[in-house]
């Protein structure tokens, strides 16, 4: 076998022969200056639904976008048929960068953080008043995910035929929150659409909720023309309900201009990849009152700042209180 030297002559490499015929690979991409522009409306096994112009596409992750995953909400760049005919399949070959991202985890020691959805302007947290209970713990994490991600929080409480929502409301007004009441009466009439319609007006929301509570109805009744199947049983033993939503879709709202992005129900809502520092963002009349944190400051420390930016009367207390309830929540399990 012969071994090259250090200084070898052009003529002692040996190329090998492209018995193709075709061109060598090479490591420029092109541009794809004239894809067109798409909106992701839900994925499944490898295949993502986008809306590109009115045309519904089939179309696939390019392989030089490598393990970036594009996710509901994303706008993006497709190449290739985009017709939208039957057994046809176009090229998502670029994501574009985003506005606003809803993510979570697993759990708590969860490192791999999960993109829900992209590009929504508001998160609609949907709960029930009873049947099954609320779960404060985890609103509070939802509504973090919400600050986190930079998207704008909006409760919507369901069955109120079955349990007042004074008393849950009243952990919440702290904090500005929107929120609309509802009952299943109301969601039958459509008087609770037309309610929670005025909410998302003209915006993009992810609906998010626990098993049970209603959330998937209530996507029905805004957006009649693409019912899901929802799930109408709670469990007697455990109060919760079965899941029944398994993918997330984007639904036009008709008449308003928006669009209703339906999510699975969940458990629990892990919390692993939330930075105290982003949360702040959602407090800015807390915010200013940081500069004087110590360094990576958790913001429920001895030594925060904020103490005494609100002893000063910067703040109302009970805003501190509301923001390092909803830090905590990263501490305790949903169930609390």
């Amino acid at each position: 076998m012969r071994r090259y030297g250090k200084h070898t002559d052009e003529d002692d490499i040996r190329s090998r022969p492209n018995r193709k015929g075709n061109r060598p690979r090479t490591h420029i991409r092109p541009k794809h200056e004239d894809a067109a522009e798409g909106l992701v409306l839900t994925v499944d096994r490898g295949r993502l639904t986008c809306l590109v112009d009115d045309r519904v596409v089939l179309a696939m992750k390019a392989r030089e976008l490598g393990r970036k995953a594009a996710v509901v909400g994303d706008r993006v760049a497709i190449v290739g048929d985009l017709s939208g005919r039957k057994d046809t399949l176009a090229r998502i070959v670029r994501i574009e960068e985003r506005t606003s991202v809803l993510r979570r985890t697993a759990d708590d020691d969860d490192p791999y953080e999960r993109v829900v959805v992209a590009n929504a302007d508001q998160l609609a947290v949907v709960t029930a008043l009873a049947d099954p209970e609320p779960r404060p713990r985890l609103i509070d994490r939802c509504l973090v995910a919400a600050f986190d991600g930079g998207l704008e929080p909006l409760l919507v409480l369901t069955k109120s035929d079955l349990a007042p929502a004074d008393k849950l409301l009243e952990l919440y007004g702290d904090l500005d929150i929107p929120y609309v009441v509802t009952s299943r009466a109301e969601l039958d009439s459509g008087e609770a659409a037309d309610r929670v319609r005025e909410q998302l007006d003209g915006r993009i929301t992810a609906f998010v909720g626990h098993s049970g509570v209603g959330k998937t109805t209530l996507v029905n009744a805004l957006v009649p023309e693409e019912r899901r199947r929802t799930t109408g049983h709670v469990n007697a033993v455990t109060g919760r309900g079965r899941h029944t939503t398994t993918s997330a879709l984007a639904l036009p709202l008709a008449g308003a201009g928006g669009w209703v992005i339906d999510t699975p129900g969940v458990r629990s809502f892990g919390l692993a990849h939330v930075d105290p520092s982003r949360v702040i963002h959602a407090f800015p009349d807390l915010e200013p009152g940081t500069e004087g944190c110590p360094r990576a400051c958790g913001h429920d420390e001895p030594d925060c700042a904020l103490d005494a930016w609100v002893a000063e009367g910067h703040a109302d207390p009970a805003r501190l209180y509301s923001l390092r309830r909803l830090l905590a929540t990263r501490e305790r399990t949903e169930g609390d």
